[in-house]
Formats: structure tokens, C-alpha cells, sequence
């Protein structure tokens, strides 16, 4: 489940194990319209209003950010959202660059962040995509 810096529920997130790689699907409404980078980060905490709890991206191996990077990309990193005007978006990416979801259930765990503006793909260690907006920590499906 994903909340905004008001603790309101914008929606959920999966992420499913596949044997290449990770299917990571959701649903989110709420959210301003727009651009916004999707990440998952390396701890599974989420204090609003700023989510800073969940520190930087998930990246084990030490890579640079983006996709585009030639040092990159970092395990956490995911295309971005497009947000329609009413505040809605649906997605189903892959992530297949050593992404484990047993992985991210380490000691602290790990969260996904929605950014307040886009990725682009390259400025380590965040693609300059601001502020996080909303968060939800990873937590196993009951």
C-alpha cells in the first residue's frame, strides 16, 4: 500500500518474482498530474511528510544512477510514472538487472517512492527528480 504526505492511501504496488527478473505492477490515483520518477528504495520506512526514512535507492551493487548512465543503474531503478489529469496512473514494468524481491526483504526492508518530478535517467545518485511524494514500505503478501 502507498500513502501520500498526508498518510491518505493513493493505491498499491506488486512486485512478483519471475524467473527473469521482477514484475512490479500498480495502481495510483491522487497524485498530481504529470512526470514523476518511481523508485525503489533501500529502507522499508516511510515517515511522512518527507519519506526521507527510506533512504536512497535500492542498490546493492554500488552502480551510479540511470538507465542511461554508462555507471549505472542502480537495482531500484524504474521508468517513470505518467500521471493523467485526474491524478490516476496504472503501470506493469519489468525489471530484470539482478532484482531480487527476496532481496528486498533484507534487514530494514525496502519501500517504493513516487518523486515529486521526473527521472532523467542519468544525474546520480536520484535523476534530479525531487522531492518524494508518496511511499509504501515492501512488505510480503498475506
Amino acid at each position: 500500500m502507498v500513502k501520500d504526505a498526508q498518510g491518505k492511501d493513493v493505491g498499491e504496488v506488486t512486485l512478483e518474482q519471475t524467473a527473469q527478473g521482477v514484475v512490479v505492477k500498480g495502481t495510483l490515483s491522487n497524485l498530481p498530474p504529470g512526470e514523476h520518477a518511481f523508485h525503489i528504495h533501500e529502507t522499508g520506512k516511510c515517515e511522512a511528510p518527507d519519506f526521507k526514512t527510506a533512504g536512497g535507492h535500492f542498490n546493492p551493487t554500488k552502480k551510479a544512477h540511470g538507465m542511461m548512465s554508462p555507471k549505472g543503474k542502480h537495482q531500484g531503478d524504474l521508468p517513470n510514472l505518467y500521471v493523467d489529469q485526474t491524478g490516476t496512473v496504472k503501470f506493469d514494468t519489468f525489471s530484470q538487472n539482478g532484482l531480487t524481491v527476496k532481496a528486498l526483504f533484507d534487514k530494514d526492508g525496502s519501500a517504493v517512492v513516487v518523486h515529486a518530478k521526473e527521472d532523467d535517467y542519468f544525474t546520480d545518485p536520484t535523476g534530479d527528480a525531487g522531492g518524494r511524494i508518496a511511499c509504501g514500505v515492501v512488505e510480503k503478501a498475506q
